[in-house]
């Protein structure tokens, strides 16, 4: 039976609210703390005014002299100015980096033994020179950030998430040895319950499955058992970042937004998809939700594997035996190039998918598209999609009519501006809620997790697939065709319309948008 036979609606989980409330509360004591020691301070304005401007030169002088986003800086300095003792303390608590360059370090330390499983075939890399010698220096950037270049793979794109689940699942049917599940959001519901039927069937045939999720992601959409419950079961389960563990540092910001599946070691997923019955179009949450996914089949299956013990090696202890996940291609011979990437705070400041982004659109000849729910960027890549438009490159950029977030969907809004008024064309999907996350030009193509917003490039983990195969950036483009079809364009003249109220909003709101 296919998804599309199959209807829902919206279930959410009262342990998960209430554990939410919890961690929300106590977060609210904080700032009551802060606040009031603010009021205690005040009182004795005369003896703390000189230490608070010292202070305040310190936490600017180390803010414009690190290396984050300019953004970043100035929403902090904007805090320690309008509040001057309690922006302090906030800083100090939230703000300041250094505070979670431990855990850091942790992570990194296992993202970096990952990386001597990657495997470079010298002759893929002269192959590939020969026949694409135009985007030669994109793939020698994203080797040189540890994205081994892979050749022989069959790639299938879906252009709705019911057609990319149900070929997962018949995938899982399908599973002899393992399969790896790493997703951001799980949610109970009928895609669940089927996902879940055929697993445990495959559990009692002696598959292997490992389960990986982030905390923050299921908190609302599970119940209170769910881990528990499927360690009962059999699965390998492991929980990304805790939200309560690292709550007074904030380090709850960082999250797992990676959706990886392989099996066997044979095939593997990638996309913007989440196990949620929205996903899946079983009901409407904001009318029609568009997502898409690729199925990898062949050498590039060995870099989903890495990316995935990765992260399931940041949440135990002790590194895997990656090679015994790894099989032998020997089914696919083809001259479909694929780079997998992966990123998140332990990257940064290198933020290697950002530039990969930003060579996408500097190495477009002919045109670049552009989906994204959240739109939220920084003037550099402003500035180079404007470049683009000045060089005669037609870039569109879609993003929802309908929002998820009313505030991200404003400053998302916000930024269209600039954009627009350079010439780059926007549409806003019509039907319901784009949540696909893509970037194409006429040689290549990202298909991942990556929003275009700063959340994406500097606080979540992400990864996706950069595909160059005339035949499969055909059909994304194809299928993009189609979204615009279905999208209102926006215009400068009707953008600088928007209501006083509105944009009073936006211009405080984009003050702090590296923080939303």
């Amino acid at each position: 039976m296919s998804l599309k036979d199959i209807k829902y609606t919206f279930k959410g989980h009262i342990s998960g609210f209430l554990r939410f409330v919890l961690v929300a509360f106590l977060v609210m004591l904080q700032i009551a703390f802060i606040i009031s020691l603010s009021l205690m301070m005040s009182r004795n304005t005369i003896y703390y005014y000189f230490f608070l401007e010292f202070f305040s030169l310190i936490v600017i002088l180390v803010l414009v002299n690190n290396d984050i986003s300019p953004s970043y800086k100035i929403a902090w300095i904007a805090i320690v100015l309008i509040l001057p003792v309690s922006g302090h303390i906030m800083y100090v608590l939230w703000g300041n980096a250094s505070i979670s360059k431990r855990l850091t370090r942790k992570i990194y330390g296992h993202i970096s033994y990952g990386l001597k499983y990657n495997e470079q075939d010298k002759n893929v890399i002269e192959s590939f020179d020969r026949e694409y010698p135009m985007i030669t220096r994109m793939s020698k950037y994203m080797r040189k950030e540890n994205f081994p270049l892979y050749k022989n793979n069959k790639v299938d794109y879906f252009p709705m998430g019911e057609d990319a689940f149900d070929a997962m699942i018949e995938d899982f049917n399908n599973a002899k040895e393992y399969i790896l599940i790493n997703f951001y959001i799980i949610a109970e519901g009928k895609l669940w319950d089927r996902i879940h039927e055929v697993l445990k069937k495959k559990l009692d045939e002696g598959v292997e499955i490992y389960f990986l999720y982030d905390d923050f992601g299921v908190m609302l959409r599970t119940g209170k058992n769910f881990e528990r419950d499927l360690k009962a079961e059999g699965f390998k389960v492991r929980v990304f970042n805790p939200i309560h563990k690292y709550m007074d540092k904030l380090y709850m910001n960082y999250r797992s937004h990676q959706k990886i599946v392989v099996i066997d070691g044979k095939a593997g997923y990638t996309g913007g998809l989440n196990i949620g019955d929205e996903y899946a179009n079983l009901f409407e949450r904001f009318g029609i939700w568009k997502d898409t996914a690729v199925r990898i089949e062949g050498d590039a299956v060995r870099s989903l594997i890495i990316t995935f013990m990765q992260m399931w090696s940041v949440t135990g202890d002790e590194d895997e035996d990656y090679e015994r996940f790894f099989r032998t291609n020997t089914s696919v011979r083809s001259n479909t190039y694929c780079h997998i990437l992966s990123d998140g705070p332990a990257n940064n400041p290198d933020n290697p998918i950002q530039d990969v982004y930003m060579r996408m659109i500097n190495y477009a000849n002919k045109y670049l598209y552009i989906t994204t729910p959240y739109l939220i960027i920084e003037e550099d890549m402003k500035l180079a999609l404007e470049t683009a438009v000045k060089s005669g490159i037609d870039v569109r950029i879609i993003t929802p009519k309908i929002p998820d977030k009313k505030t991200i969907k404003m400053l998302t809004n916000y930024h269209y501006g600039k954009l627009l008024k350079s010439g780059v064309r926007i549409f806003e999907y019509s039907k319901g809620f784009i949540h696909a996350k893509m970037i194409v030009n006429e040689t290549s193509a990202i298909v991942g997790t990556v929003n275009m917003d700063y959340r994406s490039f500097y606080l979540h983990y992400e990864c996706g697939a950069w595909i160059c195969s005339p035949k499969t950036v055909g059909e994304i483009t194809r299928d993009l065709n189609e979204i615009l079809a279905h999208s209102e364009e926006i215009s400068y003249e009707k953008w600088k319309k928007r209501p006083l109220p509105v944009k009073l909003f936006q211009w405080f709101a984009n003050l702090f948008q590296t923080l939303a």
